[in-house]
């Protein structure tokens, strides 16, 4: 199978180049044409694909004459739109990096293309792999927690600025902190409540973390009720100090009338100190969320397992968003409307679409 990355712009391309490379029977080229945003001292460029020690096309002309089977869009989220419509031009299932899009408005034409060409798209939402959620899932589904009531969730991190500056450009980005970090929660519980759909957004946000640093908003709590009663709170802000030993994380909290469910999405750790370094260290252990959910994406799920979360429902989520950002404007709650929109053809593995 053959595997383009489009853009380096976003941290996680680094990732997928090297998980990719280390899969049997998968080839993979990178093209990141696009460094004029690059803030100095940014690796962008070939120098990226020579440290994962995969090829490399100087244009994205070059990377769909490759032949793909399959591409991964990781540009800043202003710039999803063109290349997940070229894929769709070129009949080429899509996996692009979370959010779907800077705006609403973006992120339909992008679903639209993709189902009009028979294309598939999926959105990089990798938390939904974790084992942690899979338990909350599971207890949810088998009734075990009774009714959920509340959720509150917190996907905290540090500012992403100081690995790529484009994330806190609403004109590159589409905001801050809370277009940044709600969407991940926001996607688990669009799995987690299956039929149910949001129905009224609240947020509040601030830029009292790193005023002297950036203009959007590095603070955010985004209130969001659901069709089926519950009341999700999610804490989205870049609060993590710069001495603080690792980039963030999620955790999630799920009252039901039977029983409360917790997880951490990212503590599968070792924590300790480094003398050396003078500060706090960690080592991972356990599944590797981003290499479960390309697997996925490029072969399919097992029976019974975590699917890909397709283009509809990075575009809930991303709805979810729009409404927050409007709540935080007006100081009012946003209603949306409830329907959860179609889902065909997002739901086949890479494999299977060519």
């Amino acid at each position: 199978m053959k595997v383009a990355v489009l853009s380096f712009a976003h941290v996680h391309a680094a990732t997928y180049l090297r998980l990719l490379s280390r899969m049997p029977g998968v080839d993979v080229l990178g093209s990141d044409p696009e460094t004029d945003l690059a803030a100095p001292g940014e690796v962008r460029g070939r120098a990226v694909a020579d440290q994962a020690r995969v090829a490399y096309a100087d244009t994205y002309d070059e990377a769909f004459a490759w032949g793909p089977d399959a591409v991964i869009v990781c540009s800043e989220n202003a710039r999803h739109r063109p290349l997940v419509e070229r894929a769709a031009a070129h009949g080429v299932p899509v996996l692009c990096e979370k959010p779907l899009a800077a705006t609403v408005e973006d992120g339909e034409a992008m679903v639209a293309a993709c189902r009009a060409a028979g294309v598939r798209l999926a959105v990089a939402y990798p938390v939904r792999f974790s084992p942690a959620y899979a338990a909350v899932k599971a207890a949810v589904s088998a009734g075990d927690a009774g009714r959920v009531l509340t959720v509150s969730g917190a996907n905290n991190g540090a500012m992403p600025t100081r690995a790529r500056r484009w994330f806190a450009e609403p004109e590159l980005s589409g905001g801050g902190a809370l277009m940044d970090h709600t969407v991940h929660i926001a996607d688990l519980l669009d799995d987690l409540f299956s039929e149910a759909t949001p129905v009224e957004v609240y947020a509040q946000t601030n830029n009292l973390l790193y005023a002297d640093e950036v203009a959007a908003e590095t603070s955010g709590l985004v209130s969001v009720t659901y069709s089926n009663g519950a009341v999700a709170t999610i804490d989205c802000s870049w609060s993590h100090p710069r001495s603080h030993h690792s980039w963030g994380g999620l955790e999630l909290t799920v009252v039901g009338e039977r029983a409360t469910l917790e997880m951490d999405a990212f503590d599968q750790k070792v924590h300790g100190f480094s003398e050396r370094r003078g500060t706090g260290t960690e080592v991972p252990f356990g599944a590797d969320l981003d290499e479960l959910m390309l697997r996925t994406f490029l072969y399919g799920a097992e029976e019974g397992a975590m699917t890909v979360a397709d283009g509809e429902g990075g575009l809930r989520t991303l709805r979810v968003v729009e409404a927050g950002y409007a709540s935080a404007r007006s100081g009012v709650p946003v209603t949306l409307r409830r329907d959860r929109g179609d889902r065909a053809p997002q739901d086949r593995p890479a494999a299977e679409t060519q």
